[in-house]
C-alpha cells in the first residue's frame, strides 16, 4: 500500500498545486475587492457564489468522465480514449450553452434569494463579462480531466500556475487602476481579468495537445465523428447525476452567500472570507479524491480489483490525516487569517468566529468528497444525488435558513444555535455533511468489497 500511497500523493500533489493556483484567482479577487471597498467585496461574494453555482455544476458533468477515460487507459485502449474525448465535446458544447444563458439571466436567482438591489447591478455586470469565458473554462476542464485520468496532471498544473502569474497583476491593475494610465474598474476589473486568463489557459491547452508527443497514441486530433447516441447516453447517465449532485453540493454552500446577503455588509463580507478559506481547504481533499479515483479506475480497467481496493484504502487514510491537520491549523490561526483579508474590525471579528465552525465543517467535507468521487468508479451516481438533495439542501441549507430567519421557531432548548447570524448556516451545514458521510461511506465499502467491477467501458 505504501507504493500506492506514494503514487496517489504525487498525483494529488501535482493536481493540488494547479487547483490552488486556480483558487488563488479567487483569493486575489477577494483581497483586491476588499481593499477597493466593502461593497465591492459584498458584491463579489454574491457574484462569485452565482458563478460557482453554474460553473461547477456543469463542470461536474465533464469531471465525471474521469473514470471512463482512466479505465480505458488501464485497459490499454488508447485510440478509444481519443474517440471518447471527441464525443465528449458534444456534451461540453451543450453544457456551455446552458451555462452562458444562466449567467446572462441571473435575475430570477438574485430576486428569489432577495439579494439587495444596490448589489445587483454590480453582480449582473460581473456575470455578463465572465459568461463569455465559460466555454473556454469548460473546455479546459475537459483537458484537465483527460490528463488526470491518464495519470499525467503536470502539464495542466504548469498552465494553471502560469495563468496565476498573469491573473494577479492584471486583477490589481484593472480593479485598483494605474494612476495616470488606467482608471479603477472596481468589481468589473476582476471579471475582465478572469475572462482574459480563461482564454489564455484554453489556448495553451490546445497548443499542448497539438505539440506534445505524450498525446499521440490517443489520436486526439483524429477527424471528428458524428454524435454516437450510445456513447453520449452513457456519458449522460454517468455525468448528469454527478453534475446534479455537484450542483446540489455547491448550491448548498453558495446559496448560503445569497441568503446571508440580507444580513448586511458585515455578515456578507465575513462569510465571503470564510467561504474563500473553505474553497482553498477543499482543494486538498479534492486533489486526493481525483488522484484516488483515477488510480481505482485504472486498476479496475486493468482487471486488478485487489489493487483498486488498496488505492481506495490509501486514499481514505490520506484524506483523514490531512483533513484533521488542516482543521487544527485553521483553528490555531483563525484571527490572523481573518485580519489578513480585511481592514474592518467588525468583519474580522465575525470571520474569526466563523472559522471555528469551518474546522468542524472541513473534516466531514473532506471525507464526503472522497466518497462521492470514488463511488463513481463503481458506477454509483444516483444515490449521492439523492443523499445530497435531502441532507445538504434539506438539513443543511433549509435548516440553516429556518434557524437564521425562522421567527416562529423556539430555540430555547438549543442555545448553541445562532439565529439572525451567518453562523446558523455553518452549524446546520456541518451537521448535514457528517450525516452524508454516515450514509455514503458504508455504500462505498460494500461496492468495493462485495460488488467488484471487472469490465471496461464500451465506448464506440
Amino acid at each position: 500500500m505504501s507504493t500506492e500511497r506514494a503514487t496517489i500523493m504525487r498525483h494529488a500533489g501535482t493536481v493540488m498545486v494547479g487547483q490552488l493556483a486556480v483558487m488563488a484567482f479567487s483569493i486575489t479577487d477577494t483581497l483586491v475587492a476588499g481593499h477597493f471597498a466593502d461593497t465591492a467585496l459584498a458584491a463579489l461574494a454574491v457574484a462569485a457564489a452565482t458563478y460557482v453555482t453554474v460553473h461547477i455544476s456543469l463542470m461536474g458533468m465533464l469531471q465525471a468522465l474521469l473514470p471512463v477515460w482512466a479505465e480505458l487507459h488501464g485497459a490499454q485502449r488508447h485510440a478509444e480514449v481519443g474517440r471518447s474525448v471527441r464525443q465528449a465535446l458534444y456534451l461540453c458544447a451543450f453544457t456551455a450553452a446552458i451555462g452562458m444563458w444562466a449567467l446572462f439571466c441571473p435575475g430570477p436567482l438574485l430576486n428569489w434569494t432577495q439579494v439587495p438591489s444596490d448589489l445587483q447591478e454590480e453582480v449582473r455586470g460581473y456575470l455578463n463579462i465572465v459568461a463569455f469565458g465559460l466555454p473556454a473554462s469548460l473546455l479546459f476542464r475537459m483537458y484537465s480531466t483527460l490528463n488526470q485520468s491518464l495519470g499525467k496532471p503536470k502539464l495542466v498544473t504548469w498552465v494553471q500556475v502560469g495563468a496565476l502569474a498573469v491573473k494577479v497583476p492584471l486583477s490589481i491593475a484593472l480593479v485598483l487602476g494605474i494612476p495616470g494610465v488606467l482608471p479603477p474598474l472596481g468589481l468589473a476589473g476582476c471579471a475582465w481579468a478572469t475572462l482574459a486568463v480563461m482564454l489564455m489557459m484554453l489556448g495553451l491547452a490546445l497548443w499542448l495537445l497539438r505539440t506534445q508527443d505524450f498525446y499521440k497514441p490517443y489520436r486526439i486530433w483524429a477527424p471528428m465523428e458524428s454524435p454516437h447516441a450510445t456513447t453520449l447516453l452513457r456519458f449522460v447517465r454517468l455525468g448528469l447525476p454527478s453534475g446534479l449532485a455537484i450542483g446540489v453540493e455547491v448550491t448548498s454552500f453558495t446559496l448560503m452567500s445569497l441568503f446571508i446577503a440580507r444580513l448586511g455588509v458585515v455578515a456578507t463580507a465575513s462569510h465571503q472570507i470564510v467561504s474563500n478559506m473553505t474553497a482553498v481547504l477543499y482543494m486538498v481533499p479534492l486533489s486526493l479524491s481525483i488522484a484516488s479515483s483515477s488510480r481505482v479506475s485504472y486498476w479496475i480497467g486493468a482487471g486488478q480489483i485487489h489493487r483498486a481496493r488498496h488505492a481506495l484504502r490509501a486514499g481514505l487514510g490520506l484524506i483523514l490525516l490531512l483533513g484533521l491537520g488542516l482543521a487544527a491549523l485553521i483553528g490555531w490561526q483563525r484571527e490572523a487569517i481573518a485580519s489578513l483579508y480585511t481592514q474592518s474590525p467588525e468583519v474580522a471579528t465575525l470571520a474569526a468566529t466563523l472559522l471555528l465552525w469551518l474546522m468542524i465543517y472541513h473534516v466531514a467535507d473532506a471525507v464526503q468528497v472522497f466518497t462521492v468521487f470514488t463511488l463513481r468508479c463503481y458506477g454509483i451516481t444516483v444515490l449521492p444525488l439523492i443523499t445530497y438533495t435531502v441532507l445538504l439542501w434539506g438539513l443543511g441549507l433549509a435548516g440553516g435558513y429556518e434557524v437564521a430567519y425562522g421567527a416562529d421557531i423556539d430555540l430555547s432548548g438549543l442555545p448553541w444555535l445562532a439565529p439572525q447570524s451567518p453562523i446558523a448556516f455553518w452549524q446546520t451545514g456541518s451537521l448535514a455533511l457528517y450525516v452524508t458521510v454516515a450514509v455514503l461511506l458504508p455504500v462505498l465499502w460494500r461496492a468495493a468489497y462485495r460488488q467488484p467491477k471487472t469490465h471496461t467501458p464500451d465506448i464506440a
